[in-house]
């Protein structure tokens, strides 16, 4: 059996073929997760920017870990093949062992490990992209458009933090709403190689966003159309279908008066 990268990456999640119990704990689940993915990254600027307390920044870590040591015992413990499942998920792992909060305390490298926090929410991300992905087949503009924002809104947190000549967050956002939708303005640039391979995915990102919102759009704007035809069809339809019993009744009640003069 090929493997995929989300079985390389130890993403894969509960198989499909597992207890139908375990299946529906891991779509409850996905939501939780996503939420968590969302905020990591506005957690590791708020770290960077001391604008939240090493307190709260603590807890946090301790409410991130929690969610990922439950999402595996209770899934563990639901699945059919226990081994199977650790060992496609084994991220899961190696988050909770290696990002067990109270070993960032002795460690020198407390600076790095929270920046690798990142690929942890690439983590996450791929662990429900099946899921995002559902949503953006509906080609429905509203969860499309809602995708695009939050994922705009992300990336300037991040960029404005890998490459600080770019400014607040709101230059961040412009820079990579900019980068996604092709434009190229180049009044913002990034200068460090992070921003810079961070531009590249988000260049990638956009060829998928864009064109999904575009297509959202075209249905969106066709669709409406098509239904008002459809309603005036209808309509034309009814009024016909009236009208045709209207002079059938006409008929029957001739032939029922011609039938009683006969008579």
């Amino acid at each position: 059996m090929a493997l995929n990268l989300t079985s390389l990456l130890g993403v894969t999640g509960v198989d499909p073929s597992e207890r139908g119990k375990a299946r529906i704990w891991a779509q409850r689940l996905e939501w939780p997760l996503l939420l968590v993915a969302l905020w990591i990254p506005v957690q590791w600027y708020l770290d960077e920017t001391g604008s939240i307390s090493p307190h709260w920044s603590k807890v946090f870590d301790w409410i991130i870990w929690i969610v990922f040591l439950f999402e595996t015992v209770l899934l563990t413990s639901l699945v059919h093949n226990k081994r199977r499942y650790l060992l496609n998920n084994w991220m899961n792992l190696v988050i909770i062992v290696g990002g067990l909060p109270i070993e960032w305390q002795f460690t020198p490298l407390i600076g790095a490990l929270r920046n690798l926090r990142l690929f942890l929410m690439m983590f996450i991300l791929m662990r429900v992209s099946r899921r995002l992905r559902e949503v953006l087949a509906g080609a429905k503009v509203g969860p499309t458009l809602i995708i695009v924002a939050i994922v705009v809104v992300l990336s300037g947190i991040i960029v404005s933090r890998l490459d600080p000549s770019i400014g607040t967050v709101w230059d961040g956002m412009w820079y990579a709403w900019v980068t996604m939708s092709h434009t190229g303005y180049g009044d913002i640039v990034p200068k460090t190689a992070a921003a810079r391979v961070f531009g590249s995915f988000l260049i990638l990102l956009g060829v998928v966003l864009v064109t999904v919102l575009t297509a959202s759009l075209s249905v969106f704007l066709i669709g409406s159309e098509v239904e008002h035809k459809i309603v005036k069809e209808e309509k034309s339809v009814d009024d016909t279908l009236h009208e045709i019993l209207a002079r059938l009744e006409n008929i029957e009640k001739r032939l029922d008066e011609r039938g009683r003069d006969d008579a």
